[in-house]
C-alpha cells in the first residue's frame, strides 16, 4: 500500500490542511481539507471513506466530496465509522438543513453514500488490504486505524488523549513500520488538552512507559505556530526514540507498508 499524505495540520492556514490520508488510489482515512488537492478524477476514484471521528477538520470535504463526483460514480461511496459517528453525521449533517442527505439522494435504492459501522478491534479487507479500526478516546465517539499488507502495516491514532488501550493494540499488527500520533499541545497547555482530549508530549511519554516501539514515530495535528517547540518536548520527553525515529508528518509525502 501507499500512503499519501494529504493533509495533517492541527489547523488550516500557512497552505496546510487538515487531516486526509489517501490509501492507494481508492481509499480516504478521515477527509478533511487536505482532500481538497485532488482534483475531480482522483475524487471519483475513491471508493471508501474511513472516519475517524465527526469534528469537522476531519470531515469537512465529505459532503463536498459526494456532491462532486457523484454523477461520475456507478456505485455509492461507502463510509466507514463507528455507529455513535454515522448517527452524528446523518443527524447532523446529511439531514436536509446542512446538506442534502445523500443516504436517500438520488435514491433510496441508489444512493451516492452508503454507511457502514466498524467498531474498535473489527476489521475490513479491501482487495487484500486490511484496514482495522483501533480504540481511541477523544472528546465525541472516536477511533484509530491500522492499514495492514501482507508485509508491513502503519497505525494511526486519530484524534486522541492518554490511551493505552491503542499502544497495546500495536503489538498484534505485522511488521510494524509506522505510527502516526497526533500531538496537538504543548506541555504548557495540558489543561488544554486534558479538557479537549488531545495529546501534549508528556501524555504521550506516560503512556508510552515500559511499550517497546520500534517503528517510526510521525507526529500530526500540530497546531502552528508551536510545531516546533512540540517536537522538541517530544524528544526530550522521549529520549529512548532515536531523533531520526521521530519526526513531523508532513504533506505530500508518501509512505509505504
Amino acid at each position: 500500500m501507499k500512503i499519501r499524505v494529504l493533509g495533517c495540520n492541527g489547523a488550516i492556514g500557512n497552505g496546510g490542511g487538515t487531516t486526509a490520508l489517501l490509501v492507494d488510489h481508492d481509499v480516504l482515512i478521515d477527509a478533511g481539507t487536505g482532500v481538497a488537492v485532488l482534483g475531480d478524477d482522483e475524487l471519483a476514484r475513491i471508493d471508501h471513506v474511513f472516519l475517524t471521528h465527526s469534528h469537522l477538520d476531519h470531515m469537512a470535504y465529505l459532503p463536498l466530496m459526494i456532491d462532486a463526483v457523484g454523477e461520475a460514480r456507478e456505485s455509492p461511496l461507502v463510509v466507514h465509522a463507528s455507529r455513535a459517528t454515522l448517527d452524528i453525521l446523518q443527524k447532523h449533517v446529511f439531514n436536509n438543513l446542512i446538506w442534502p442527505d445523500f443516504t436517500r439522494i438520488p435514491s433510496a435504492d441508489a444512493p451516492g453514500v452508503r454507511f457502514e459501522a466498524l467498531e474498535a478491534g473489527e476489521r475490513v479487507v479491501l482487495n487484500g488490504r486490511s484496514v482495522v479500526a483501533l480504540p481511541a478516546c477523544h472528546s465525541v465517539p472516536a477511533m484509530g486505524y491500522a492499514l495492514c499488507s501482507d508485509e508491513a502495516s502503519l497505525a494511526f491514532s486519530g484524534d486522541t488523549t492518554t490511551n493505552p488501550a491503542f499502544w497495546s493494540a500495536l503489538a498484534a499488527l505485522p511488521g510494524l513500520r509506522y505510527v502516526i500520533v497526533e500531538t496537538a499541545f504543548r506541555d504548557e497547555q495540558i489543561a488544554l488538552a486534558h479538557a479537549a482530549h488531545h495529546y501534549c508530549p508528556s501524555l504521550i511519554a506516560n503512556d508510552l512507559r515500559g511499550v517497546e516501539l520500534r517503528a517510526e514515530l510521525l507526529i500530526s495535528h500540530l497546531k502552528p505556530p508551536h510545531g516546533a517547540q512540540i517536537l522538541e518536548e517530544l524528544r526530550a520527553a522521549l529520549p529512548d526514540i532515536a531523533p531520526d525515529a521521530l519526526r513531523a508528518l508532513q504533506a505530500g509525502e508518501v509512505l509505504e507498508v
